[in-house]
């Protein structure tokens, strides 16, 4: 994985015991802001059982009386727990719920590989709908502002196109679209990347994989979204950036899950091969809630230009598409000041009254 072997690179240009005393001290500053102490504030995490499944939940927020908003994290296996500092003012507009699906982080970590049941892109959709009635429930709301990251925008979509009695809004970010196959490009792209970076033995893993998804294994899948991210220099960077110092640091985490936050992603490759046949075109553009979507300009992985002809053609009752300049993928999370500026003069206003 790459966020490994930027791990790996810090540890190994750092005396141990001086990059720990770092780590820890970091780790407690981060936690000290994280602090949520208002009394109107809500702060808890816990294992709800999901689809039969311990699943992880965290739910945090400066006041309950705030739109809620559920977070569908990316990969599969991409925690985005491991991403709480760069969204805590984002708690002072919104309770923001996170989950641990099955395969990842704490989830993964509570039940073990062999113990998540079953893994697939429809359990993980029933899982979702099941989360969203969970928090209902918990916080006492009709429906949840969606929040799709990457991959969990897959889920988010689906959710939000068939279940609007669910859902006040949709935000989808680095929104991963499938056609069924039909367009070849982004595998063109990257295997033109590889060559023109001289990876000559991860081209001939992509050509013997082919242009059609829907004969790939789970273990190609991976492979094609690990070089896709490796030669899209400012997801890369992102990656270094955002990702890997993120979970290194975060308060939230010891060191046995940072091995947990990468297994995530070898355990829920599982998933991946049973998307290759979705179409979100054929499914339908026609959304019952306010619909917007986030992508970074420069994004290679899920380009802004299949977002923006899926958006072309949604009918929403309000929808935007908003661009994040010099970002690529991991866009909200490069520029979170930005996502809180388009979540508060945006997606909140579009909201409907009644909570």
């Amino acid at each position: 994985m790459l966020i490994a072997a930027a791990l790996t690179a810090t540890a190994a240009a750092t005396p141990v015991a001086g990059l720990l005393a770092h780590r820890a001290a970091v780790r407690a500053g981060r936690a000290r802001d994280l602090r949520i102490d208002t009394g109107r504030g809500v702060d808890e995490s816990c294992f709800a059982p999901i689809g039969g499944l311990d699943q992880w939940l965290s739910i945090r927020g400066q006041d309950r009386a705030n739109p809620v908003l559920l977070e569908l994290h990316g990969g599969p296996g991409s925690s985005n727990a491991v991403l709480a500092h760069l969204s805590r003012a984002w708690e002072r507009h919104v309770t923001l719920v996170r989950w641990d699906m099955r395969g990842t982080g704490k989830t993964l970590r509570r039940s073990g590989a062999d113990g998540q049941g079953e893994l697939t892109f429809d359990r993980l959709l029933k899982d979702a709908v099941e989360v969203i009635e969970h928090v209902r429930a918990r916080l006492g709301v009709t429906r949840v502002v969606l929040l799709g990251c990457s991959f969990g925008s897959a889920l988010g979509l689906r959710i939000a196109r068939s279940r609007p009695d669910l859902v006040s809004a949709y935000v989808g970010a680095d929104q991963k679209v499938f056609d069924g196959g039909r367009d070849t490009t982004d595998y063109h792209d990257l295997l033109e990347r590889l060559d023109r970076a001289g990876k000559k033995k991860e081209a001939a893993a992509v050509r013997a994989a082919g242009p059609d998804q829907r004969a790939w294994s789970a273990e190609q899948f991976a492979h094609f979204n690990r070089f896709a991210a490796a030669t899209d220099p400012y997801t890369f960077a992102a990656m270094k950036s955002v990702v890997t110092k993120s979970l290194w640091y975060s308060p939230l985490h010891s060191l046995p899950e940072l091995g947990t936050f990468f297994r995530s992603f070898l355990v829920s490759a599982a998933v991946l091969p049973g998307t290759a046949a979705l179409d979100d075109h054929a499914d339908g553009t026609r959304f019952d809630v306010p619909f917007f979507l986030v992508q970074g300009a420069r994004d290679l992985v899920n380009t802004p230009a299949r977002a923006r002809a899926f958006y072309d053609r949604v009918q929403a009752p309000a929808k935007s598409f908003t661009l994040i300049e010099e970002a690529g993928h991991f866009a909200a999370y490069r520029r979170p000041d930005l996502f809180l500026d388009l979540l508060r003069t945006t997606v909140l206003p579009a909201l409907p009254a009644t909570r």
